[in-house]
């Protein structure tokens, strides 16, 4: 087989064993595995967290025939699901499983239309044919695909943080060694914690820096954690221009990291009254990183409304 060129391809897991996960997640899937059957599934959680990798390492693992729909884009045409969706789910498994199965991803994006189909062909077709839906919002999903499907939240604890580090940094070294690519641990614990925990994310940005064969520390200065000093200087002082020429150099930073950023130093920033606004400003449009056509215009939109909404110190 030849390789893949993007390492997220070539590394996907084939098994649930070399999913990343909670220790809770990974021994219910693993029992599906030892059963041979599953059930109609649901995942929530964030970008590049494992939702869909997960779902295709377990179809894979079990040797189920399965097929991928994006609910951003086939989800959101009735005919198309209909023809290929239903077609597919109406049909016994040739691969000598007992079930079939369909992998909706970013189905949270899926039409209202959409889902009422699904939702009324899920028990007819479940003698030969299971689904898998994965989403970042599941309230986008109406509550009668709820209740037909085992619901998984692909949330971490604070407590589980590190061993799932650890773990990653493993995985992200054995990578680096067999494409024979040079790379000091302390660079790859500092790409690893930036992007945590978007595996995906992380395997992008990794590869990306692997191109030149070494990935030595002069790259430690790219990937180091949001610098918010100048920010916030130029937020109380209401100077708009500086922070939309700041929000343009951090373009390369995920706006997650920037949001949670803002929240954990605003405490020492603000004066107490202006908080809760700040909370709900802050809420309001990392909710819309999920959807929007410009992350750029979001960032500055959320904090040009941050900066004539809130008192600082």
């Amino acid at each position: 087989m030849n390789k893949k060129f993007l390492w997220v391809e070539e590394y996907a897991p084939q098994t649930i064993e070399e999913c990343i996960l909670p220790n809770a997640l990974k021994t219910c899937f693993q029992n599906f595995v030892n059963n041979g059957e599953f059930p109609n599934l649901l995942f929530a959680g964030p970008a590049g967290i494992g939702k869909t990798s997960t779902a295709k390492a377990l179809c894979k693992q079990l040797g189920v025939s399965f097929i991928v729909v994006n609910g951003s884009d086939e989800g959101r045409y009735l005919d198309h699901v209909r023809n290929k969706v239903l077609n597919f789910a109406s049909t016994v498994s040739l691969t000598g499983h007992k079930h079939k199965a369909v992998i909706i991803d970013e189905a949270d994006n899926m039409t209202a239309d959409v889902q009422s189909l699904l939702r009324a062909n899920i028990e007819k077709f479940q003698d030969n044919c299971r689904f898998i839906f994965t989403c970042n919002f599941k309230n986008k999903i109406m509550e009668p695909l709820h209740s037909r499907c085992s619901v998984f939240e692909f949330t971490l604890k604070k407590k589980e943080e590190a061993a799932l580090l650890t773990e990653f940094c493993i995985r992200l070294k054995t990578i680096l060694d067999e494409n024979k690519i040079q790379c000091d641990d302390k660079v790859i614990a500092k790409l690893v914690k930036k992007h945590f925990p978007d595996w995906r994310r992380v395997l992008n940005e990794t590869q990306r820096h692997a191109s030149s064969g070494i990935i030595d520390t002069n790259i430690l200065s790219d990937i180091d954690d949001v610098n918010l000093a100048s920010l916030l200087k130029s937020l109380k002082n209401k100077e708009f221009s500086i922070i939309r020429k700041w929000v343009n150099e951090n373009l390369d930073n995920d706006p997650n990291i920037i949001f949670r950023k803002i929240y954990d130093t605003m405490y020492d920033s603000l004066d107490p009254p202006s908080i809760p606004a700040a909370v709900l400003i802050l809420a309001k449009y990392q909710y819309q990183i999920a959807f929007v056509a410009d992350q750029e215009i979001n960032l500055l939109a959320c904090l040009t409304e941050i900066m004539v909404s809130c008192k600082f110190k």
